[in-house]
């Protein structure tokens, strides 16, 4: 049950990053967030989100589990990433929005902080 809840949560996160890059709330948000800065946060939820609705919960106590558990918090980041990238293409179509390479670094730097952190605390 807890894995559904996240799926749904994560299926609204995304689609809310698509509808919001298209919506005039980002103009406003413009000057409080100069640097593009609110990418980091942004993906680093919803890499959170596809984690705990992708990946089961595991105590790796051997290091075959701690290896398998590793790699499968690779999934939820490469999907994160694939938003992020289709999300700046998506922008390209948006009248007065553009694709930029420095917010797919930075959703990458928010995809990484958070797998990292839900790494080390497991």
């Amino acid at each position: 049950m807890t894995k559904f809840v996240f799926r749904l949560l994560s299926v609204g996160y995304i689609a809310s990053i698509f509808v919001f890059a298209a919506s005039p709330v980002i103009a406003d948000l413009a000057p409080f967030n100069p640097q593009s800065l609110l990418h980091i946060p942004l993906y680093g939820i919803l890499t959170f989100l596809l984690v705990f609705s992708i990946s089961p919960h595991s105590n790796h106590s051997d290091n075959s589990t701690y290896l398998a558990y590793s790699t499968r918090l690779m999934v939820p980041g490469v999907i994160a990433f694939v938003v992020a990238v289709a999300d700046e293409i998506h922008q390209v179509y948006v009248p007065g929005r553009n694709a930029s390479v420095v917010d797919v670094f930075l959703d990458t730097v928010g995809i990484a902080l958070c797998l990292f952190i839900i790494w080390r605390l497991q």
